[in-house]
């Protein structure tokens, strides 16, 4: 390896630690939010399907913290695996008003918009989420493939 390459390399890797830095990774000013246990639970419970009772601890998340767009969401999601629409799409909506760019809150609207037979409004999300992921995200594609399997098993 020439010398000059090997200083361009040297002075490439003294530099990494400053750029870093400079995104903004400093842990003194990022300080972790500790981590809800209602959340946590809301969450093993949705991984077990006890949407009742991940519908509780993501209820007792919001309540206390009424700015968390992630538990907005995943309220809703329990919600609408119980079938409680109405209460899904108040939580689903409250998400989005909370962040809209949440690429979940808008899949899993979506998904509720077919569940309740309105594919033009699951269809705004999906476009959406093609403004929000320009090169593809799991989200959009995961709303693309349920529109298409309804549009399939309703033809109109």
């Amino acid at each position: 390896m020439s010398i000059l390459r090997r200083l361009f390399l040297t002075a490439l890797l003294a530099l990494s630690p400053v750029t870093v830095f400079a995104m903004g990774s400093d842990p003194a000013t990022t300080a972790a939010k500790p981590a809800d246990p209602d959340f946590a639970e809301g969450r093993k419970a949705i991984d077990a399907k006890d949407f009742a009772t991940a519908a509780a601890k993501f209820q007792a998340v919001v309540a206390r913290d009424d700015k968390n767009a992630d538990a907005f969401n995943w309220l809703g999601y329990a919600l609408r695996n119980q079938g409680d629409y109405e209460k899904a799409f108040i939580a689903y909506n409250k998400a989005l008003e909370l962040d809209p760019k949440h690429r979940g809150a808008h899949e899993y609207i979506g998904e509720a918009y077919l569940k309740t037979n309105q594919p033009e409004k699951a269809e705004e999300h999906l476009k959406r989420l093609s403004s929000l992921c320009t090169f593809g995200c799991a989200e959009y594609t995961e709303l693309k493939n349920k529109i298409a399997a309804y549009r399939a098993a309703k033809p109109s």
